[in-house]
């Protein structure tokens, strides 16, 4: 096992019908770090898109994976990617939607429990542990008496779309800090006021 190679999991459900919603940010943000290593995915056993590299010259091994399953089978794909690599849950680092925090907001934790997420909930069955990292990208909660099944499953508003971009730079970044920096100095970062 490898603690110098992280594997980080964008959640989200396969194909262009879903690839606008709330719920598929996680991969938006993949394709962000994707494209800041220069790389492009390609295909895997895993069932899921993969790219690798490096932060940095000599610095940690990325394995960015997109799973092809839908959201609630997404643990199969990071527990064999995880096992293949050689990562210790400790640097695996699942990168999701959570409607638990306002538009814009990124948090940061280890562990815990999954909030309703059933993408988070078949990573902690299949890894068998919770002691996994979670990037949690803030979409907000859904307004009135919308049900949040169907407020993940629907595009972001043309307001939040002006701003996501921004979103998914800092959520990279975050991935990024708690790669290089580590987890506590990445939460200070990120969990300051106005973050």
């Amino acid at each position: 096992m490898s603690d110098n190679t992280w594997l980080v999991a964008g959640l989200g459900n396969p194909g262009p019908g879903y690839s606008g919603n709330r719920h598929n940010v996680g991969q938006m943000v993949l394709d962000v770090l994707g494209s800041r290593l220069g790389g492009r995915f390609g295909t895997s056993k895993a069932r899921a898109v993969v790219l690798e590299g490096r932060l940095g010259i000599g610095g940690p091994r990325l394995v960015l994976a997109k799973p092809l399953t839908y959201m609630n089978l997404t643990g199969g794909p990071v527990s064999a990617l995880s096992r293949f690599y050689g990562v210790v849950p400790a640097n695996v680092v699942a990168v999701h939607d959570e409607i638990d925090i306002p538009f814009s907001t990124i948090k940061i934790k280890i562990g815990g429990g999954e909030g309703g997420h059933n993408g988070l909930r078949d990573i902690t069955s299949s890894l068998g542990t919770k002691d996994y990292v979670r990037i949690r990208v803030g979409v907000g909660r859904p307004p009135g008496r919308q049900e949040a099944a169907d407020y993940v499953l629907r595009d972001f508003s043309s307001t939040e779309k002006k701003e996501l971009p921004i979103l998914l730079e800092e959520a990279a970044d975050a991935v990024e800090s708690l790669v290089r920096d580590g987890l506590l100095t990445a939460q200070q970062k990120f969990h300051s006021a106005g973050k």
